[in-house]
């Protein structure tokens, strides 16, 4: 039976992301039950992840804050505030973010895919490790238990 299901900011995760971004699980998989991911990022300019493919998830960006440019495949876009981007599975993407901050929000269907984020980020109700960063290697290593493939440097 499906059930509606109900976070308020005290049940949502947050994690710690690259180039110390957050990420605020919204809804994850056990919420919706295994349909689709939810997420929201505050990240800062020239956050970039690797240049990747999902093999497993569809996914929807929608820049609600800022500016960035994205690649889908070997063609590149600007995004501008209050856009959006479909990204089905197996196209390589990535994107850089342009402006001084941005928020983004993050769905994927199927879910699953924060379980590569937690496995890989640091969540923020924890004691931060000195010097702590999210390590090429970490990364690689969450992509690739999560089915996602890592091809390149960031763009």
């Amino acid at each position: 039976m499906t059930m509606p299901y109900l976070a308020n900011p005290d049940q949502q995760q947050t994690l710690e992301w690259l180039g110390g971004g957050l990420l605020t699980i919204l809804l994850d998989s056990q919420a919706t039950e295994g349909k689709l991911t939810v997420g929201l990022f505050d990240v800062p300019k020239d956050e970039a992840p690797p240049f990747h493919l999902h093999t497993r998830e569809d996914e929807v960006f929608v820049l609600l804050k800022g500016n960035a440019l994205v690649w889908a495949g070997d063609e590149c876009h600007e995004l501008s505030e209050g856009g959006a981007i479909y990204l089905p599975r197996n196209i390589p993407h990535s994107y850089r973010i342009t402006s001084h901050r941005a928020d983004l929000l993050l769905i994927t269907t199927p879910g699953g895919i924060e379980e590569m984020f937690r496995h890989a980020g640091r969540d923020i109700t924890t004691p931060r490790p000195e010097g702590f960063e999210l390590s090429k290697d970490r990364l690689r290593e969450a992509a690739s238990l999560h089915g996602n493939v890592i091809l390149g440097p960031p763009r």
